[in-house]
């Protein structure tokens, strides 16, 4: 996906418990192992929207 260390390490899940995300590269997607939402990656810029993100299986 090509997203900076650096960045990942700051990014967290918008929602309120703010839990730290994990790169899914298969999926093309960044994953909160909190609540399950998977946060799409477009263009090597994550897109946060707790509207765009689904719901993982």
């Amino acid at each position: 996906m090509g997203l900076d260390a650096e960045l990942l390490s700051i990014l967290a899940c918008p929602d309120t418990h703010h839990t730290p995300l994990t790169v899914d590269e298969a999926a093309g997607e960044l994953v909160c192992t909190t609540c399950g939402r998977g946060f799409p990656v477009r263009d090597g810029i994550p897109v946060l929207l707790l509207d765009e993100a689904r719901q993982r299986g």
